[in-house]
């Protein structure tokens, strides 16, 4: 049985890959995965050898959020506290880290990519929360979308469920960089060349003087 998280370090990148296509539909279980392999680059992350962190993904999607079969209410405790961990690891982590999106992010995978320093997308890419729609809304996305871009545009995002492409989200500042679906990957890793040619212990202080 194949990972449903992929996790490789090579030339001062720990890769993390969403590897359940096409949607990659986030269930406990992955979720579980994703946590162990972001307590491992934190791990690791002192050491020079890391400089940044990339969250990418297989298929169609970036994904397409978080299991419905997961929202019981047997289930929703630990689907909750597990997935909230992921966003405590995330925001430990010292390294710079980025999400590559050449597809759909929405709902919970929506918020895993833009809660990165930096989102990179494709032309066709999609972000939005749609949860509004089933009667529940997101917190992580609640508390984050505010400080990206703005308050009114968050809630507008959060209380319609509006679902915006790749070009709009970078114009309101919710991502950073739109490069066409072709191509998408070599302009990615030029982009990741860039962080991954400067000093490693610089990019950490700088984000930390951001932060």
């Amino acid at each position: 049985m194949s990972s449903s998280i992929i996790c490789e370090l090579r030339d001062g990148v720990a890769r993390v890959t969403l590897n359940r296509p096409p949607l990659n539909i986030l269930d406990i279980a992955m979720i579980g995965e994703l946590e162990r392999v972001l307590v491992q680059v934190r791990s690791q992350e002192q050491s020079e050898d890391v400089k940044v962190l990339v969250i990418g993904h297989q298929g169609k999607a970036f994904s397409a959020g978080v299991a419905i079969e997961d929202h019981t209410p047997d289930k929703v405790p630990e689907m909750l506290e597990r997935f909230h961990g992921v966003f405590h690891l995330l925001h430990s982590l010292t390294v710079p880290s980025l999400a590559l999106v050449d597809g759909m992010a929405l709902g919970g995978g929506c918020e895993l990519a833009v809660f990165c320093d930096m989102v990179i997308a494709s032309d066709r890419a999609t972000f939005g929360q749609p949860e509004i729609k089933v009667g529940v809304f997101p917190p992580v996305a609640a508390v984050l979308f505010p400080h990206l871009i703005g308050r009114n545009r968050a809630l507008e995002l959060l209380l319609t469920g509006k679902i915006v492409g790749a070009v709009e989200a970078k114009a309101i500042g919710l991502i950073n960089q739109v490069f066409p679906a072709d191509g998408f990957r070599e302009n990615a890793e030029e982009f990741i060349g860039k962080l991954t040619s400067l000093s490693g212990p610089v990019l950490k202080l700088t984000k930390r003087a951001v932060d």
